[in-house]
């Protein structure tokens, strides 16, 4: 199996048993009493399973991104001789402008 293709299953999987954790700790935290309204329902289960789904679609991509973003080589350093800037032509003249009273005053 190719290490691109091995990578990307074992992200998949930690994604997963992440969203899986993050599930369980919704439910015994009982945020928003989520607690109550999957134990007190037929097809609670049914949001359980949803719930972990979603998630681990969502934790195991930004899981995969975060690796693939991880494996970037920084650019090598630059060194080496200085380089002159180049001339932009003639300096700028100074304007004498005279200043004039003020009528506030």
């Amino acid at each position: 199996m190719q290490p691109l293709v091995r990578l990307y299953i074992r992200s998949i999987v930690l994604g997963f048993a992440l969203a899986a954790l993050f599930t369980a700790l919704l439910i015994w935290l009982d945020v928003a009493h989520l607690r109550h309204l999957i134990l007190s329902s037929l097809i609670g289960w049914l949001a359980v399973a949803m719930l972990v789904i979603f998630n681990g679609i969502v934790f195991s991509g930004v899981q995969f991104a975060f690796v693939i973003m991880r494996m970037a080589d920084s650019p090598p350093p630059r060194g080496g001789r200085r380089q002159r800037m180049p001339r932009m032509g003639a300096p700028a003249l100074a304007i004498r402008v005279p200043a004039t009273r003020s009528r506030d005053r």
